[in-house]
């Protein structure tokens, strides 16, 4: 990405889409987050970078401008370890908040701003609503009709496009970008290990709740789907730690 191009973080948690911006020299200029932990990492780490709190109290056409805005809207209404209720959930349905902002600054900018948008979310989206809610996602970024793919499921990675004249698919263009949908995209000239990035002390409300756990495991085997070995082992530490939690506590 070159030099000289702006950042603003919807959803920013601990500052990740920053960390990696700015290793491709982009600036970030703003961030958007409530929880206090994650608000003093990213403060450390960018100091100059503006908080702006409630996503919801933020003005699209009264902040400033920027070139790329990324969000990383609430997956847990999205994620196949929740219920799914998807775009309609409480959490999950703060996506609309990101796009209402988006919308107010190309508007203020005359579609100029912002250039590019990025959101990222859990595979999960893509199933949701038996992906309805990834149709929704790409309408509302879009402003256009998308209509689900033939085959009733949505690729990994790839264009997003609309089918054209002879049956041909043609990318849907919006403020000049593609919509695009991508997979894991590893970089391999900044490598880190998890011991560099994890947290040794984490408070138990960011970990999956025993009932969850049992939800994952529970849905795998009505699928008739595999877990992988350590995923289930990792499920049932956390299953085990809860009861023995409990068991104490009486």
């Amino acid at each position: 990405m070159n030099a000289g191009l702006t950042l603003g973080s919807l959803f920013d948690g601990i500052a990740g889409f920053p960390l990696a911006a700015g290793r491709h020299g982009v600036k970030t200029v703003w961030t958007s987050e409530i929880e206090p932990n994650c608000i003093d990492i990213a403060g450390r780490h960018f100091p100059d970078a503006v908080n702006l709190g409630d996503i919801t109290g933020i003005k699209g056409g009264e902040i400033p401008v920027v070139d790329i805005i990324s969000f990383g809207s609430p997956c847990q209404d999205l994620s196949v370890a929740g219920k799914q209720t998807g775009l309609d959930g409480s959490r999950s349905g703060l996506f609309m908040e990101a796009v209402r902002i988006i919308r107010e600054m190309r508007e203020k900018t005359d579609g100029e701003y912002p250039k590019y948008i990025i959101w990222e979310n859990v595979a999960g989206a893509f199933s949701s609503n038996k992906g309805e809610d990834f149709r929704r996602v790409l309408e509302e970024i879009t402003e256009a009709s998308i209509p689900m793919p033939t085959s009733g499921k949505w690729a990994s990675a790839g264009l997003v496009g609309i089918e054209g004249p002879g049956g041909g698919t043609c990318g849907q263009s919006h403020g000049g970008s593609l919509t695009h949908s991508f997979g894991e995209c590893p970089n391999v000239e900044k490598e880190s290990t998890l011991s560099q990035i994890l947290e040794m002390d984490v408070p138990d409300k960011y970990f999956l709740s025993a009932k969850a756990c049992w939800g994952i495991l529970a849905r795998a085997e009505k699928r008739e789907k595999e877990v992988p070995t350590i995923l289930k082992i990792a499920l049932l530490e956390r299953i085990a730690e809860d009861w023995q939690r409990n068991q104490a506590d009486k």
